[in-house]
């Protein structure tokens, strides 16, 4: 063998990834939003969900990454500035304009609802656990919902619990009772007090 052949070979094996047999699975763990309790979107202009997460334990580092969110439609739907869902591998957040892609999307827009987080790398979702190599996420669960929308005063808005619900305590017996028994108490009470006081003087 030549001078120059070894020389490529040694080039070729110096640049090739090297994972222990006894490395352990890479992980992903979800920093933003915490996972302590759910967390809610709003569908509204201007309003921004932000994922974060670090990698521990990944050798081999992803080429990118896939982010999506799978509602309880059943539907699948890309997270992301990208139409895809596709990110750099290295990065560590990503921030989704969610009334940009409802807006855009009117054919299957954005459920109201719960979704769960999907991430994974270029392996695709379905990849086989292997050291040194980034396990699929998809701890991250998260609700979508849109605001009420508002009605004036003027177009006829009513409080449909605050007279009915006052209404329906003054109707009851029990109420009725209640409102007398104070009122005697009281009257009472300011009775002997009134007398006490004559005594005294």
């Amino acid at each position: 063998m030549s001078s120059s052949a070894s020389q490529s070979g040694s080039r070729s094996a110096s640049s090739t990834l090297s994972i222990p047999q006894t490395a352990a699975a890479g992980g992903l763990t979800i920093t933003e939003p915490p996972q302590t309790a759910t967390s809610f979107f709003k569908i509204a202009p201007s309003q921004m969900a932000t994922f974060g997460w670090n990698m521990t334990s990944v050798i081999a580092s992803p080429t990118h990454l896939t982010v999506s969110a799978k509602c309880d439609n059943g539907n699948t739907y890309p997270v992301g500035p990208a139409t895809d869902g596709v990110i750099d591998g290295d990065a560590t957040q990503v921030v989704w304009d969610i009334y940009s892609y409802y807006k855009s999307h009117n054919g299957a827009p954005l459920p109201v609802g719960t979704c769960t987080l999907l991430i994974c790398d270029e392996r695709g979702f379905g990849a086989s656990r292997l050291g040194g190599y980034m396990v699929p996420n998809s701890a991250l669960t998260f609700a979508l919902y849109t605001p009420a929308g508002y009605t004036p005063l003027a177009s006829g808005w009513e409080c449909t619990i605050c007279n009915s619900s006052f209404s329906s305590y003054v109707a009851q017996p029990t109420f009725i009772t209640l409102v007398a028994t104070f009122l005697v108490v009281f009257l009472s009470g300011f009775q002997l007090l009134r007398n006490a006081a004559r005594a005294v003087a």
